[in-house]
């Protein structure tokens, strides 16, 4: 966001993007934030507590990177980890959904954390997010993709997707709205769903992995705020669906 953006906002919200701004190591770099690239033994999914979601979707969003995201029906089990997502930020951020206030459509995310807001955009596809803050304080994580660990074969069913070998992996879960559809994520079957609950159906686990490096980058396919580092991916990892840079929507 350049100087006389900054001008055009009110005081608060300028205040704040200045503050987030200022996070960035370099404006024409990726961030790369050190993680121990020491791995633990796999180990059982353990849901994610409510209070993980309670928290700034940015802290929220870094940390839900190496975490697993679950779909189980009847005897079938999705699993694949989170390895891109953006943050947004609520009421100060002229980007997000919560922007304009509470409504109808967007009201999960002024609600509990930890529940699923789902929206469909371009008239064909669907986006998962997670809501962040404490109760009646917007803001939220957008899922842009995963690594298929279980399920792959289902996933691309589900895609429609025919799968010749491992480069084709990504082209189930590589994106916002591939992994809604491989994950068969609606609207009205998932949207306010508890994604801290195995009961749900769809949830959010730990298997206690721990990812090596972390950068950010500029959010992808939005004009309002667009340059703020606000989306997070594995370095390296083959199913992150951005450029891997902080040129133009990163």
């Amino acid at each position: 966001m350049s100087d006389s953006s900054f001008k055009r906002l009110p005081a608060p919200v300028a205040q704040h993007f200045l503050l987030v701004r200022q996070t960035r190591t370099s404006p024409s770099t990726i961030a790369c934030m050190p993680r121990s690239k020491a791995a633990d033994l796999a180990a059982p999914i353990q849901p994610l507590a409510r209070a993980f979601f309670a928290r700034d979707p940015r802290l929220v969003g870094r940390q839900l990177l190496g975490k697993i995201l679950v779909r189980e029906s009847g005897s079938t089990q999705l699993t694949a980890r989170i390895v891109e997502v953006e943050a947004y930020l609520g009421l100060v951020d002229p980007a997000a959904h919560a922007a304009a206030g509470r409504t109808l459509r967007n009201a999960v995310l002024f609600g509990p954390p930890g529940y699923a807001y789902v929206y469909f955009i371009y008239g064909n596809h669907y986006c998962l997010n997670v809501s962040c803050e404490p109760e009646g304080q917007a803001g939220s994580v957008l899922f842009r993709a995963l690594e298929p660990l279980s399920g792959a074969a289902a996933m691309a069913r589900a895609r429609k997707v025919q799968l010749n070998g491992p480069r084709d992996l990504p082209r189930l879960t590589s994106g916002p709205g591939r992994l809604s559809e491989a994950f068969s994520i609606t609207r009205s079957r998932d949207n306010g769903v508890d994604l801290t609950s195995p009961a749900s159906g769809l949830w959010i686990g730990d298997d206690g992995y721990r990812p090596g490096d972390i950068c950010e980058a500029p959010r992808v396919g939005i004009t309002k705020a667009a340059e703020l580092p606000l989306r997070y991916f594995l370095l390296h990892n083959p199913f992150v669906s951005g450029r891997r840079t902080t040129h133009g929507n990163g």
